[in-house]
């Protein structure tokens, strides 16, 4: 009888998280094209170099030592010219789009200008450029960048001599950063079975997948497509941190108190709590405990409304509250407003009777000054009826003086 030969299943192994190459190293060849005030004979010329970048895990922004040569270049001696610059940068790289890395730099240098006799036309200058980066393998890919150059010109303070270099060339990057491995998962044991044939089981590798990119991979994921970039709980479910059935995302009111109806929003459906909905409440800000009717607006409406002394005439600091009332009655014009006076019980009953009149009629011309419709408003002076408070006290007389309107939908 065969022995029973068994092959183990094929672990996961370890899922590698590669990390950005600390160096590369990038030889470019290109050409040149001069402004003109270079007083180089031809319009361009070709060049080469090398360009370095150190690069820091975590970061985006990474410098670059440049050196680009050009020989050969026709100068204004007639003499053959050669053209060599020392370059520093910073370069941005930005994500990935679609297989290519786009980066910017921005940076200065210095440039040498000689002849076979003198050195020439040296100087500092700055420069700034774009590119992308298109991965060929793990560590080599093809780099096209465009540069321009500025260069104070000696010979006319002011000017700058200005040159456009496209370059392409190859990248060799090296140096990883130490990895990190994922977890690994032992496959269970084959099953033995008694038989004379050999066995031979075969078990695709594991492989750990989280499509919504949530960070709970997708056996222990109870909410499978959740919105990119949004914080979720360890079943990969986005937070509802006020508990009102809307997810934070999507929820404008954050802070609901707990318990309360919310709309789709996440918002209180009768902020107020005068048990008229939001949506067909026209006095939103109804004070708690005010008999409302079926618009959320109270029956009596306090104005607010202070008099000089002994008088009628409205003081200024009335002003905001008076244009709030008007503006009320002028939007909602099936509302009329039934303006009353009252007084405290110092004086003669028949005075205050009068000035209580005298103060409604005024709010009420008041109003009609702003725009509402003298058909919406009339007035009444109770005088010392109705008192709210006692007229024993300083403040309880204070509150007596008062003005109210009754609201009736028209």
């Amino acid at each position: 009888m065969k022995k029973l030969l068994l092959i183990p299943a094929l672990l996961a192994g370890t899922l590698a998280f590669s990390a950005q190459n600390k160096y590369e190293i990038s030889p470019m060849i290109g050409y040149n094209f001069a402004e003109g005030n270079f007083d180089i004979d031809n319009s361009g010329y070709l060049l080469g170099g090398v360009e370095v970048q150190f690069n820091t895990p975590g970061s985006k922004i990474s410098p670059e030592f440049s050196v680009l040569y050009s020989h050969g270049v026709d100068y204004k001696s007639g003499q053959d010219t050669n053209i060599i610059r020392g370059v520093f940068n910073g370069v941005y790289t930005f994500d990935t789009m679609s297989y290519v890395v786009p980066f910017a730099k921005l940076g200065a240098g210095i440039e040498k200008v000689t002849t076979p006799s003198i050195s020439v036309d040296n100087g500092f200058f700055v420069d700034a450029g774009v590119g992308a980066k298109v991965p060929l393998t793990e560590s080599l890919a093809l780099k096209l960048e465009a540069i321009y150059m500025a260069k104070l010109n000696k010979d006319n303070a002011g000017a700058f001599d200005s040159n456009l270099v496209t370059m392409v060339g190859l990248t060799f990057s090296f140096g990883a950063s130490e990895q990190k491995s994922a977890p690994q998962e032992k496959a269970a044991p084959v099953a033995e079975e008694k038989t004379e044939e050999k066995v031979v089981a075969a078990v695709a590798p594991i492989v750990i997948l989280d499509d919504d990119k949530d960070g709970v991979i997708n056996a222990n994921d109870k909410c499978a497509n959740t919105i990119k970039d949004v914080t979720v709980d360890v079943d990969g479910c986005e937070l509802d941190e006020d508990k009102d059935g809307v997810f934070n995302s999507q929820d404008t009111c954050p802070n609901t108190t707990a318990g309360v109806t919310v709309d789709t929003k996440g918002c209180n459906v009768d902020s107020d709590n005068d048990g008229i909905l939001n949506a067909d409440d026209i006095c939103p800000n109804t004070i708690s405990g005010t008999d409302v009717n079926s618009d959320g607006c109270p029956k009596t409406v306090p104005l607010n409304v202070n008099f000089e002394n002994n008088s009628d005439k409205i003081k200024a600091q009335s002003e905001k509250n008076m244009q709030q009332y008007a503006n009320f009655l002028k939007k909602h014009t099936n509302y009329s407003a039934k303006v009353i006076g009252y007084t405290d019980s110092v004086g003669k009953a028949s005075y205050n009777k009068t000035l209580s009149k005298k103060r409604a009629e005024a709010v009420v011309s008041d109003l009609k000054s702003r725009g509402v419709n003298s058909n919406q408003l009339s007035s009444f002076g109770a005088g010392e009826a109705n008192p709210v408070a006692t007229n024993d006290t300083a403040a309880g007389r204070a509150q007596n003086r008062r003005i109210a309107a009754e609201l009736t939908r028209n």
